[in-house]
């Protein structure tokens, strides 16, 4: 175990190494021998864990897994890979205009990365995206709208990328409210006062994952209803005077209030 680079670092530096830190290659090795596995797909932060499996298919007698890694890809801030946990990921399962969002949020530095690892576009293909950012220097939203619009189709089909792109256009390039608005309609039998505070809107309008992340959206400036910034955390509304309106998250995210 002491072989992997990082545990070799810390023990020679006299920094602790969890027990646990020591039984997750094991016990993710030992998958490959409970199945026999021929081949082990993963990350290249996988390398190690994926020669444990070898090894102990080795100790077990049986022959030793092909391991098969990929390049890791980063999220959406650029920096981290994708993850869920940390926040900068693109669900598969999301809707085509908010995988066109998040697409063409990341920075200009992994749109490279982005286009090798998610589009079916052939080498030369890619190249010529690359040299015409880095040699002719086009502006790198062009090359960006179009990984977005391959991403979508890839995920759903060419008329809803299309339609991503259409309302990509209407709430980030002319800034208006798009016409498709999910709907809320909240019920007012759990609210006998007949209001609702700022933060339990945007967490029951499913805005917010929680009410700590919806004081802090309010307190960065991040929400608007009917347009207009709400900056008090404290905030309660009459429930009556929200019908019709929308409440808006950032750029991307909108709700609109039935009663």
């Amino acid at each position: 175990m002491l072989e992997r680079d990082d545990f070799k670092k810390r023990f020679a530096s006299n920094i602790s190494i969890a027990i646990m830190e020591f039984l997750y290659p094991i016990m993710q090795a030992y998958d490959s021998v409970a199945i026999k596995a021929d081949i082990e797909l993963g990350g290249t932060d996988q390398k190690f864990n994926l020669l444990v499996g070898r090894e102990l298919q080795k100790e077990f007698g049986q022959k030793q897994q092909i391991a098969i890694t990929m390049p890791i890809l980063v999220g959406t801030d650029g920096v981290e890979k994708m993850s869920k946990s940390l926040g900068n990921y693109i669900g598969v399962t999301e809707k085509p205009e908010e995988i066109f969002g998040k697409v063409m949020s990341i920075p200009d530095g992994v749109i490279m990365d982005y286009y090798r690892l998610l589009t079916r576009l052939s080498k030369p293909d890619i190249d010529a995206v690359e040299f015409a950012i880095n040699r002719k220097g086009e502006n790198p939203v062009f090359a960006k709208r179009n990984l977005a619009k391959l991403i979508v189709e890839n995920l759903y089909d060419e008329n809803m990328a299309d339609e991503a792109r259409r309302h990509f256009d209407l709430v980030f390039k002319d800034k208006k409210i798009p016409e498709q608005i999910e709907e809320f309609n909240p019920d007012a039998s759990q609210y006998p006062s007949g209001r609702i505070t700022l933060v339990n809107l945007l967490v029951k309008s499913g805005l917010s994952e929680s009410n700590s992340e919806a004081r802090r959206l309010i307190r960065q400036g991040s929400i608007k209803i009917n347009g207009k910034k709400q900056e008090d955390i404290n905030l309660e509304i009459e429930l009556q005077s929200l019908k019709g309106k929308i409440v808006q998250k950032g750029r991307r995210y909108f709700r609109r209030i039935v009663l």
